[in-house]
């Protein structure tokens, strides 16, 4: 069965590349888009991050058959799934705010020109 794209690294240097775009983009959209593209970029159904995911569980799924064949350090395969583990569970802690983010990103501009309160942040520490 032929592959569907004949050079996959030819695919992941063009994704790569347009994860660079897509970055660039968000770091100079006004506010709304930049919250729009957030929530989609986020989308535990679809978004950017969601495929980030899958694509290192695959690797992982990969590296685990060349692991049990001698062919990759077992080291390789567990780093890959630790990694997918963490990804998901970082989906999981964002996957809370995903309403929040839509909802801005629907809402009627306003007109008027106060401008939203700042918040406090709060830092989390993990340990």
């Amino acid at each position: 069965m032929p592959h569907p794209y004949p050079h996959p690294s030819l695919l992941a240097d063009e994704i790569t590349h347009q994860l660079g775009q897509l970055a660039n983009q968000l770091a100079h959209a006004p506010a709304r888009e930049a919250t729009q593209l957030l929530a989609r970029i986020l989308n535990p159904d679809g978004g950017i991050l969601a495929g980030v995911n899958h694509l290192v569980a695959t690797g992982s799924t990969f590296a685990k058959d060349q692991a049990e064949r001698g062919a990759l350090p077992p080291e390789v395969w567990l780093a890959l799934g630790r990694a997918s583990n963490e990804l998901d569970a970082i989906g999981g802690d964002l996957d809370e705010h995903r309403e929040t983010l839509r909802s801005v990103a629907t809402q009627p501009a306003t007109t008027t020109s106060i401008a939203p309160a700042p918040a406090p942040l709060v830092v989390r520490r993990h340990r």
